[in-house]
């Protein structure tokens, strides 16, 4: 039952046995997304709700009540939609409905106020509404089709927003309205909270709900049709589907993924995207061989460790955290895992460029990485100068850290996120900065245009890679094990 998966989610947090997301992700219940709104819902709730439960001695007169389980009751009661339940608990709620409601009005009239979310904390009111982001899957559809679909469901176009005036005229959006955005060709802005899940053009997978944040990795990545490409840490699969959309499903993508369950989410959103030259591995991105003839023609690596997730805006572990911040230890032990798959990516022998990003807002997660990566690696990698219009960008605490960018819900409308793109020094070009079209041909971000001067140099690729990357993708649910670095690995 929803009620009490909600509850015993509640009690996990409380024992600090995991995250909001990572609890709801394991959880047995179907529809994770009904969960994780309920959970939240509670969450924002909770301080609002034990004073109530107190006030009215809720679990001395039903004793048979746990604190959890009368915790969402109640929010349900008082907050939600009413009561979704019967038997003992609807009868429990039933016998103090009266008493519950005086309870809530006393609170609204001490704290002086008519609506029930502005009893809510000051840490949940401060919190920014991002816009929907919708993300145009161009294996699929393009950019001009998709518009024209929307508008005959009822939405609206409004004028592109330049880089200087995006967040005020995305602020300004009435609902049904959208926008292009200024920086990623193919993404669509919306208002928040405007619903997609129930359009056909999200069931169809001609759509994809992403962050603008999440967007920029494989956009600055840019590998072209024909490349082969490692996403390390690829479930859900956005990013992978990101980088397919560039690659126009040609040349392979080995996406790997040590947690099963969420492979199984990206081979099901991948198939709906119509993904087709992406290679699930199930296994430990550290574990695969740079030297290994399958990946040692990888001339493009995209890297989003796990990370704090210190930026995600709709994040509510701040609200089961006694003081609301990640301790330092917790910090040094993600560094360094993180800092140990950078060094991994870049050891790969054709590497080319890799895009190093997190969703944190810790300098340790993201500046300090870096540099150690290219203190590390000194006079083989250099940063490129990503996303020249963007504003925030990386803290100044080393010579090369404003080539990185930042972003914030405060400044840039999207979660918090921070990117870096190592290119190897070999492959330094001229760049003229000019006004280039994506393969859909919508004019995007002033992006690098490369006047190439380069040696040409020998391909560390063998003749069995070569045959295996024309191969088409194994066909969904087969299973084959290969051995790689005496280790196993399973592609699916």
């Amino acid at each position: 039952m929803l009620y009490t998966e909600v509850a015993a989610i509640l009690l996990k947090l409380e024992n600090k046995e995991g995250t909001v997301k990572s609890l709801v992700y394991n959880s047995r219940h179907k529809n994770k997304r009904q969960l994780f709104a309920l959970l939240c819902e509670t969450l924002k709730y909770a301080s609002i709700i034990n004073d109530i439960i107190t006030s009215t001695q809720l679990l001395k007169r039903e004793k048979f009540l746990k604190k959890h389980m009368a915790q969402v009751l109640v929010y349900e009661q008082l907050f939600g939609k009413g009561l979704q339940v019967g038997g003992k608990y609807r009868g429990a709620l039933n016998r103090n409905k009266t008493a519950l409601h005086a309870a809530l009005v006393r609170l609204k009239v001490r704290s002086k106020v008519s609506k029930n979310e502005d009893l809510l904390p000051d840490i949940v009111k401060s919190q920014v509404s991002l816009p929907r982001y919708v993300r145009v899957n161009t294996l699929k559809i393009t950019v001009e089709a998709a518009i024209k679909k929307l508008k005959q469901a009822g939405f609206s176009l409004a004028d592109k927003p330049s880089v200087e005036n995006f967040a005020s005229t995305v602020s300004a959006l009435e609902p049904g309205q959208f926008v292009q955005d200024p920086h990623i060709p193919a993404l669509l802005v919306f208002p928040p909270g405007t619903g997609f899940h129930d359009n056909q053009l999200y069931k169809s997978g001609e759509i994809i709900l992403q962050d603008k944040a999440s967007c920029i990795p494989a956009h600055v990545l840019a590998p072209p049709p024909g490349a082969l490409v490692i996403d390390a840490c690829a479930a859900p699969g956005n990013k992978t589907s990101h980088m397919t959309s560039l690659m126009q499903n040609k040349g392979k993508i080995f996406a790997f993924d040590i947690d099963s369950k969420r492979l199984a989410t990206m081979r099901s959103l991948t198939r709906r995207a119509g993904v087709s030259c992406a290679q699930l591995v199930h296994g430990s991105f550290l574990d695969c061989d740079p030297g290994d003839p399958r990946y040692s023609g990888v001339e493009y690596v995209l890297l989003d460790p796990s990370c704090s997730g210190s930026g995600i805006a709709s994040r509510l572990d701040h609200l089961t955290d006694e003081e609301g911040s990640i301790s330092t230890e917790r910090l040094e032990s993600l560094a360094q895992f993180q800092l140990s798959v950078l060094r991994h990516a870049l050891s790969f022998p054709a590497v080319r460029r890799v895009a190093y990003s997190t969703c944190s807002v810790h300098r340790q997660e993201n500046e300090d990485v870096v540099q150690a990566a290219l203190q590390e690696n000194e006079g083989k990698y250099h940063l490129q100068h990503i996303l020249p219009t963007w504003r925030h960008r990386g803290a100044n605490t080393f010579p090369q850290a404003d080539r990185c960018v930042r972003a914030s819900p405060e400044q840039d409308l999207t979660n918090g996120f921070f990117v870096a793109l190592f290119e190897k020094n070999s492959e330094r070009v001229d760049v003229k900065e000019e006004q280039t079209t994506s393969p859909d041909g919508e004019l995007g971000e002033n992006v690098s245009v490369k006047k190439k001067r380069r040696r040409k140099r020998k391909k560390n690729v063998s003749v069995e890679t070569k045959m295996e990357d024309n191969e088409t993708c194994a066909a969904p649910g087969t299973i084959v094990k290969e051995e790689a670095s005496s280790k196993a690995m399973i592609y699916v």
